[in-house]
């Protein structure tokens, strides 16, 4: 493949407009044309340089490049719009050029670009000048269509982009989801945007199609260099322009069925009254043009509504056309006799040239016998050698071929008894003439007695008849030519005139008038004693034998009925074939007369019953071996012959049913050789075979083993397809097998495995939606499915006696069937083994949740039942309901009624919806409003706050983040909700948090919650959160280390030192931050401890408890703290904590001042308790237990627990 930049160098380098750039261009686009991708590359390049050049090769192939590059390259849809803008401003300048070729490119290529355009300018509200220059380029091609003196091709181009104009100026689908991203309309328009006007785009396109439906009935197309004002006439106008119109509309109605009743009407009303003058070829083309379209309308579903107006169009258009024909047939043969008269005779010219053509020429006869005379005709079709014997036999003319016949008669043998001979006409003569002539040449007359009196009558009444009639003339005989039947046009209609043919069927009637005057000779008539030799008898091998002679020679003689509408003298060839199979016993004339016949034998004493067995048995026989050959025919090209089995079968079935009216004891034979094909073609089905539902529909009943083969082909994953396919096939075409096809496809909804079960969803929901009765089986099997998942309540022991009989009927709860009512499939267990597993419960509710896309009301029973199913189908159904929440949306008006009032026992179910809303996005205002209303208005659980909780604003996170954090319950699922739910409340802290500065500008409150305002939240509300999920919420918060900093903790403690009840967690929440951040310790020790003492903190047990591990863990940082407390305290403190003691009794006698003060100190504290182990230290006196810490505490820092 060639390197395109390297081509086009080669190209440039070479003369310009020479051969060898031709050529050099001509390669590159082909390359271009395998490998698109450099096209918008060498366009952006070459363009403005081509464009503004004078007319050349090179500037000629790059428009026609520009315009496959937008128009018709497999580039994306992205690359041919940026294309197309690139190159918007030269193609409108183009269309103001003198150059007509450039102009119809142009146009073209514009008309390619005006949807790609209209779809980028739609989005983009910022390319107003863009905008711009499409219009005027799209007001300049309206004014070269409907200019004074158009151009034929520029004119052709202006339709095509017309059409684009109006298919993009109307209203497409409305609903988004259904748009086609390849059909760019109006639509698609914000109503907001700033310069596409919606309204006066849908206005001027309704205005282009009514103007060019109206010229289609006033204005008068011209070619080139013709004014189309007025009515100009014979060739100035161009027809070809009307076909492109009408052509162009069927694009039209197919992409806007809102035009189809405006198009109809105006193609019903016309007629070729503007085009008088013209030619009858012109004219028939545009009637063809308007024929075609209407059949087209006549076929689609936008046109089913005016099929009787458009009926009614086509039988006046055929007649209007015909009429046409004749008159135009009637001009030529006028126009032939002109000429004749016109051309002089020159006989001895002609003859003289045919002379000299004799002498150049030679004899052609000579080579053309000696091709015939080796020619093997028998390779030829019978039907074509029938026609060229007569086409050969119409190249003489009558004299001669008369003349040829009896020169033929004569010298045929004696054997042949050969008639006298015929002359070409014959005139009536009376019965007395017929009379002489039969006396006078009675002996020379006399014919065989193989040929009927009347024929004979016949011949010598002509043969007279021609005896007394003279001779034409030479000068009243028209000479025909011969005409060679390979010259002859095939496209030449054929002419039905009834008058004509009347006309030449005069002479045989006034011959059958003499006929009946003539009297016949009574010893010519055959005698009365003439017997019919008997038949031979064949045996039954030759019977087999002549048989498939006589089908095969039947069916090739009428023609293949296998495809196509046939004509019906074939059709009743092949009844007669399948009848005289069919039929070959009467029931009187065969199993009666055998009866008589054995009644016979009865009375004469002979074993009747087993003789009457055996031929019955040999009738069956014989009739089977017919059958089979009939069977083997069919099955040898069974897609070629459907017509004939489709035949066969029907008459098997008729005749069954007529047999077993008057003979119970009949033995059908319709499924059995129903089988017999079904057996046979099975093995050769593949997976895109269609002659095998088509057979099968075409069957007057079908047994319940094909539906269990099709059951069986829809499990074969190479052949499913025909199986559903058929079946689908029976559902909308088959009203009476309606129910026991659409059975087994709702019974292979449950199959296990995959492919088998989504084929069949997918084919009865397209069923849904077409029949009512098919409506109902659906919908009750999807309920009855779902009726299996519920869990049976258990029901009370029913009382004895009278009270249970009357309570019985009312035992089983509303929506719950009896075991026994239970809907079985052949793919489902007899009943449903708990805990469910998923693949089971996937049987049972994917045909549903595929349904309530379709018909979002089922979603109301599977709400209704979901309370009454087991844990473990709930949760498969939770995980499987997925793929249907999403495809619904957040929008979906349906769902969103049934999570404002689902019912008891679906709060999980509407809870998992409610968390694939918010998966994959932000929920919505209306979602997050309607959350709220049910937390309003239910007791539902906290986990329907966690989706919305970020959406609210800071008064209702406040209030709400309680309830959420209530769900740990030590499990690390709740932990990571919590924890997600602190991420999104929470804003992260900046970088320069807690440092000094003046400078920092004042921030808006946010609707976020600080890290800071987290933790105290968390401690105000400990009662209602519980101790426990506190405790695992703030070890979350230290957890989220880039989060909570020391900083951050620091204020925290401030803040809630500051509150007038401390919480109970305060102190536990102290100890594990020291613990966290060392550089925690001097603001502990100092700050806090002694603000802890002013608050009296031994006031509180537990926070005194904590108090004293604290001050213990930062000690001897936190010793001077300690000897503010009163002395009870600081006595019950060295008690709690001896490791107190000694740090203590140091920094007391290190401070030194007051010897009495600090002698009440040092007996206040003590002297160390004495150890038990050498230099282990005496265990502390065990602390109660009461909070449990979440962080680990070793055996040297005992902390409160």
């Amino acid at each position: 493949m060639m390197d395109p930049l390297q081509a086009l160098t080669a190209a440039l380098s070479v003369p310009a407009d020479s051969k060898e750039q031709a050529d050099l261009l001509a390669a590159l686009r082909e390359t271009l044309e395998a490998q698109p991708h450099p096209i918008p590359i060498l366009c952006n390049t070459l363009l403005k340089t081509a464009a503004g050049s004078n007319d050349s090769l090179l500037r000629r192939w790059v428009l026609e490049l520009l315009h496959f590059g937008i128009a018709r390259a497999p580039l994306s849809v992205d690359a041919r719009t940026n294309l197309a803008l690139q190159s918007l401003d030269v193609l409108a300048g183009l269309l103001n050029e003198d150059n007509v070729w450039a102009v119809k490119v142009a146009a073209q290529t514009l008309a390619g670009a005006y949807p790609l355009l209209f779809r980028r300018l739609c989005t983009n509200k910022n390319e107003r000048a863009q905008w711009d220059t499409l219009t005027r380029a799209k007001n300049r091609i309206v004014e070269l269509m409907w200019a004074p003196d158009p151009h034929a091709g520029v004119q052709l181009a202006a339709v095509k982009f017309l059409q684009r104009v109006i298919l993009v100026q109307s209203r497409g689908i409305a609903d988004p989801r259904l748009q086609n991203k390849n059909d760019p309309n109006l639509a698609i328009v914000p109503g907001d945007h700033p310069f596409v006007n919606a309204a006066a785009l849908e206005a001027e396109g309704v205005a282009l199609l009514q103007r060019l439906i109206t010229d289609l009935y006033t204005k008068q197309y011209v070619g080139p260099g013709r004014s189309c004002l007025g009515l100009i006439p014979g060739p100035s106008r161009n027809p070809d322009l009307l076909s492109a119109i009408l052509n162009s509309w069927s694009n039209l109605i197919k992409l806007r069925p809102g035009f189809v009743q405006i198009v109809v009407s105006s193609l019903t009303l016309w007629t070729p009254a503007p085009l008088v003058g013209l030619p009858f070829i012109s004219i028939r083309s545009v009637e063809k043009s308007v024929r075609i379209l209407l059949t087209h309308i006549s076929r689609s579903p936008a046109g089913a509504n005016f099929a009787r107006e458009i009926n009614d169009a086509l039988t006046k258009q055929a007649q209007r056309m015909e009429q046409a024909a004749a008159e135009e047939r009637t001009r030529r043969a006028a126009a032939t006799q002109v000429d004749a008269r016109k051309r002089p005779p020159s006989t001895t010219a002609s003859g003289e040239e045919d002379a000299k053509r004799q002498k150049v020429e030679g004899d052609p006869n000579t080579d053309a016998t000696a091709l015939l005379a080796a020619f093997d005709f028998t390779t030829l079709p019978v039907p074509l050698i029938a026609e060229l014997i007569v086409a050969n036999l119409q190249a003489f003319s009558e004299e001669t071929l008369q003349a040829r016949i009896n020169a033929y008669r004569r010298t045929a043998p004696l054997s042949l008894a050969a008639p006298a001979p015929v002359p070409a006409t014959a005139t009536p003569v009376s019965a007395a003439a017929l009379e002489t002539a039969a006396s006078e040449n009675a002996a020379p007359a006399r014919m065989p007695p193989t040929m009927p009196a009347a024929d004979r009558a016949r011949e010598r009444a002509l043969a007279q008849g021609s005896a007394q009639v003279d001779e034409p003339s030479s000068s009243s005989r028209v000479k025909e030519e011969p005409v060679d039947p390979l010259q002859m046009d095939l496209d030449e209609d054929i002419e039905y005139e009834p008058d004509r043919l009347n006309l030449e069927l005069e002479p045989m009637q006034e011959d059958d008038e003499t006929l009946a005057s003539v009297q016949i000779d009574d010893n010519e008539l055959l005698p009365l004693e003439f017997q019919v030799p008997s038949p031979s008898v064949l045996g039954e091998a030759e019977r087999a034998t002549t048989l498939k002679s006589v089908t095969t020679r039947i069916w090739q003689s009428s023609g293949d009925l296998a495809v196509g509408p046939q004509a019906g003298g074939r059709d009743m060839w092949m009844l007669l074939l399948v009848r005289m199979i069919t039929r070959v016993v009467d029931p009187e004339d065969g199993k009666g007369k055998a009866r008589a016949d054995v009644t016979l034998k009865k009375a004469a004493g002979s074993n009747s019953d087993a003789e009457m067995d055996d031929e019955m048995v040999e009738l069956y026989e014989r009739q089977d071996r017919l059958r089979r050959v009939l069977c083997d025919y069919v099955m040898a090209d069974f897609s070629g012959r459907l017509r004939l089995a489709t035949a066969w079968m029907n008459e098997e079935w008729y005749n069954d049913r007529v047999r077993h009216s008057s003979d119970n004891d009949w033995r059908p034979n319709y499924g059995v050789w129903l089988n017999q094909i079904v057996a046979e073609y099975q093995l050769r089905l593949d997976r895109k075979d269609r002659m095998f539902a088509r057979f099968l529909l075409d069957l007057p009943s079908v047994p319940s083993d094909v539906f269990s083969l099709l059951r069986d082909l829809c499990t074969e994953p190479d052949r499913m397809q025909v199986g559903f396919q058929t079946l689908r096939d029976f559902v909308t075409q088959r009203p009476t097998l309606r129910g026991e096809a659409m059975t087994i496809l709702l019974e292979l909804t449950t199959h296990p495995e995959k492919v088998t079960r989504n084929a069949a969803i997918l084919t009865v929901k397209r069923c849904m939606g077409e029949f009512q009765i098919a409506d109902g089986m659906i919908r009750e099997f999807a309920l009855q499915l779902l009726r299996r998942l519920q869990t049976p309540r258990p029901v009370d022991k029913p009382p004895e006696g009278d009270a249970a009989a009357a309570a019985g009927g009312d035992s089983m709860e509303d929506g719950q069937l009896p075991p026994e009512d239970l809907l079985q499939t052949p793919y489902l267990p007899e009943r449903l083994e708990l805990p469910a597993q998923k693949p089971s419960v996937v049987q049972h509710v994917e045909l549903l949740f595929a349904l309530s896309s379709k018909a979002p009301d089922f979603l109301d029973e599977i709400f209704a039942a979901y309370g009454e199913m087991d844990v473990s189908v709930q949760e498969a159904i939770q995980d499987l309901i997925t793929a249907l929440v999403r495809s619904l949306g957040p929008g979906h008006g349906k769902l969103l009624t049934l999570m404002r009032t689902f019912p008891p026992g679906a709060e999980t179910l509407a809870l998992r919806i409610l968390n694939i809303f918010t998966e994959q996005g932000r929920p919505n205002a209306q979602l997050v409003a309607l959350v709220r209303g049910l937390i309003a208005e239910r007791d539902l659980d906290a986990r329907f706050l966690i989706p919305i909780i970020a959406e609210m604003d800071k008064p209702d996170i406040v209030k709400h983040l309680p309830r959420i954090v209530s769900i740990l319950n030590g499990t690390q699922e709740t932990k990571e909700l919590v924890r997600s739910v602190f991420g999104a409340v929470v804003t992260m802290p900046p970088q320069t948090f807690g440092s000094v500065t003046s400078n920092l500008p004042r921030v808006r409150q946010s609707e976020l919650l600080t890290p800071a305002e987290l933790m105290v939240l968390l401690h105000d509300t400990e009662k209602e959160i519980g101790i426990k999920s506190t405790i695992e919420a703030i070890g979350i918060c230290f957890s989220m280390t880039d989060v909570f900093r020391s900083e951050i903790l620091a204020v925290v403690m401030q803040q809630i030192l500051d509150e007038p009840v401390l919480p109970t967690l305060f102190m536990r929440t102290v100890i594990q931050a020291v613990k966290t951040y060392k550089s925690l310790t001097g603001f502990v020790s100092t700050t806090l401890l002694s603000r802890l003492i002013t608050k009296k903190i031994w006031t509180n047990p537990l926070l005194w408890k904590g108090f004293i591990h604290c001050a213990d863990i930062v000690s001897p940082q936190s010793c001077p703290v300690l000897l503010q407390l009163p002395k009870e305290q600081l006595r019950e403190l060295v008690v709690k904590q001896p490791r107190l003691r000694a740090p203590l009794r140091e920094l007391v006698q290190k401070k030194g001042g007051n010897p009495a003060r600090a002698a009440v100190y040092l007996e206040i504290i003590g002297e160390d308790e004495p150890q038990t182990g050498g230099s282990t230290p005496a265990p502390a006196p065990e602390i109660p237990p009461s909070i449990p810490l979440a962080t680990p505490v070793t055996a040297d820092e005992p902390m409160l627990s």
